[in-house]
């Protein structure tokens, strides 16, 4: 049984209030090949491919609308808006255009619904064909997930090329925000039960294993209540992807080497090196 999990959000949470504000630079980032593995990591249990799916779009019925792209921008969350918008802003005439007012209506009430987004999905995979639809994607992923994720890495001194994987891949399913379940709240549940951040390079592998653990109880113990009201479908499509985040810290793959062979419950995977 994890120690009380109700704690309020800490200091890793409130070192970085609000976007756009001051903040620290980035200490450690992955290598480009380190993060390529990342990415591709992520990528298998986001849309079952070691190929990043820019074209997906589907309601995965987790009630955040239609989930789209890199890692699941959805409708409900903004962040789909957010792709969109930018993609208008630089090409005023494409294929996704038309549904900006809907997708801001979306976000702004956190809104499943997708009966006004007809034609959307189509429109979405359309748009994918283009590189700078693309580009976007990948601009907006990095600032919404992979530069947080190394931020906070950097604030609980995790160097590991794993550990920063770790957070990484959290940030992308769990988020970023302050809610319970959030990659910040379970990164401060673990220094609570850990007494404090990563102390050095010896200590890491153990406390990146108390974050993994952390994680698996949050998928049993779900504080948001849109998880508490999906939690077998988010449990079941969810642990899997940890474990097999543990299996490569029970190697001592600590710089995330390749060639990295993941198990799904439907499929095997290789991350090339």
């Amino acid at each position: 049984v994890w120690p009380n999990t109700s704690v309020t959000i800490p200091h890793i949470w409130s070192a970085f209030p609000t976007p756009g504000a001051s903040r620290p630079e980035i200490s450690c980032l992955l290598t480009v090949d380190q993060k390529r593995r990342c990415e591709q990591f992520i990528s298998i249990f986001e849309s079952d491919s070691v190929d990043i799916t820019y074209d997906f779009v589907e309601d995965i019925h987790d009630g955040r609308g239609y989930t789209c792209g890199k890692f699941g921008f959805t409708t409900a969350t903004g962040d789909a808006y957010e792709v969109v918008n930018k993609y208008t802003v630089k090409k005023h005439d494409n294929p996704l255009a038309e549904y900006l007012p809907e997708l801001k209506r979306l976000a702004k009430h956190f809104s499943n619904d997708t009966s006004h987004l007809v034609g959307f999905p189509d429109a979405w995979r359309e748009s994918a064909r283009d590189q700078l639809f693309i580009d976007i994607q990948d601009e907006v992923s990095a600032a919404m997930s992979y530069n947080p994720a190394m931020k906070w890495a950097d604030s609980a001194n995790i160097r590991t090329a794993l550990g920063r994987c770790a957070l990484y891949d959290c940030i992308i399913e769990h988020g970023g925000g302050d809610d319970g379940d959030s990659m910040p709240s379970i990164l401060n549940r673990t220094i609570t039960f850990r007494k404090g951040v990563v102390k050095s390079s010896a200590d890491e592998q153990y406390w990146m294993r108390a974050f993994l653990d952390m994680r698996l109880d949050d998928f049993d113990h779900p504080r948001d209540q849109i998880n508490i009201d999906h939690q077998k479908g988010w449990h079941d499509d969810s642990v899997q992807r940890v474990y097999a985040m543990i299996t490569q810290l029970n190697e001592y793959n600590m710089d995330w080497d390749g060639p990295i062979h993941v198990k799904t419950k439907d499929t095997d995977h290789v991350i090339p090196k």
